[in-house]
């Protein structure tokens, strides 16, 4: 069994309008909902293998807030600058070339590429937007990465700040 869950970045700041997107930290709303929805999750999936995150401040800040929750070492972080406003179609790849030794991992990146792979990945569920700090996963019954993107996939959740208010 493998497990997908995409994590979008959490509620960045806009008070520096002339800031780089890529430098944009996180607001404080962001720091909050990342801190609840990461412990929200560590409630229903105990343990995440494998975290991969763009790069990017805000999605790099809500990683680590994320594996901070998981109690993971900062290099057990993976930042991989593809994530940053990554496509729907980077990602199968991506986990396509993932270690078989984790069974789950959890992708940390931006719209509107993580709302179309949430898209592609169930036929369920469909959603125009995966909010801030919003999670989406899903599992496969298969023994390899590689065998991800042709099996069928079953939602394992969605949730979002919103619904825990």
């Amino acid at each position: 069994m493998k497990t997908i869950l995409l994590i979008r970045h959490a509620k960045s700041s806009w008070d520096d309008p002339g800031q780089p997107d890529f430098d944009r930290p996180l607001n404080a709303r962001g720091q909050k909902d990342a801190a609840k929805m990461s412990a929200r999750l560590r409630e229903r999936v105990p343990v995440i293998d494998l975290f991969c995150a763009s790069p990017a401040n805000r999605a790099k800040t809500t990683a680590e807030i994320f594996a901070a929750a998981y109690k993971l070492q900062q290099d057990q972080l993976i930042f991989e600058r593809g994530l940053y406003l990554a496509p729907a179609n980077f990602f199968y790849p991506f986990i396509a070339a993932a270690d078989n030794s984790a069974t789950s991992m959890a992708l940390f990146a931006h719209n509107p590429g993580i709302t179309d792979f949430a898209n592609l990945l169930s036929t369920s569920v469909h959603t125009d937007n995966i909010p801030t700090c919003g999670i989406f996963a899903v599992t496969a019954a298969v023994d390899s990465w590689t065998a991800f993107e042709k099996a069928p996939k079953e939602l394992l959740l969605y949730d979002y700040p919103k619904l825990i208010g």
